[in-house]
């Protein structure tokens, strides 16, 4: 994912400059992806090059205009097609931005996106769950090396948990999948 798709969804939920953008980032999506505010302009001066943003000029007296920019009909467009995207290496970070932006898109398409990692994650967490049985069936009694190995892999296991967990409840909320097909 790019930075441009997290400023679509953004922009796509309330028109702003980038200053707005950036401050908005900061409570939201920069709680778990962060975006300096030179990184928010660049990208948002490759946005309105691309034509994917509009921009208004509003003059402020005693400061240098603000421009507020709004997501264009070619934006809404690529918007929609990156939320319809299979993105098989999308982490918990891109699939967030997606489930966000869904009602600008198809949420039946998006719902579809968390179900295939739901089943990478479920898949791995299996495995995970295997290694721990048949490698560390007495956890009470590990020291030293042993320990440390099965500590990492209760991280492992741990994290799968709560992605399963994330997924299941962004299911529970979404068009089911196969709406999409």
């Amino acid at each position: 994912m790019a930075l441009e798709h997290a400023i679509l969804v953004s922009l796509s939920e309330r028109a702003g400059s980038g200053y707005e953008l950036t401050r908005r980032f900061e409570k939201s999506i920069g709680l778990f992806w962060s975006a300096t505010h030179q990184q928010i302009y660049r990208v948002l001066k490759r946005m309105e090059e691309a034509g994917w943003v509009a921009v208004d000029v509003v003059a402020q007296s005693g400061r240098p205009d603000k421009k507020v920019y709004t997501v264009s009909a070619d934006g809404q467009a690529e918007l929609v097609r990156w939320l319809a995207e299979p993105d098989p290496g999308a982490g918990p970070v891109e699939l967030a931005v997606k489930i966000r932006g869904a009602t600008f898109g198809d949420p039946a398409k998006v719902a579809e996106e968390i179900f295939r990692h739901r089943a990478k994650h479920a898949e791995r967490l299996d495995v995970y769950r295997q290694i721990e049985k048949r490698d560390f069936p007495a956890p009470d009694a590990l020291t030293g090396r042993q320990l440390h190995q099965y500590l990492v892999l209760r991280g492992g296991i741990r994290f799968e948990e709560g992605q399963v967990g994330w997924f299941d409840e962004v299911l529970a909320a979404l068009p089911d999948p196969k709406d999409a097909r």
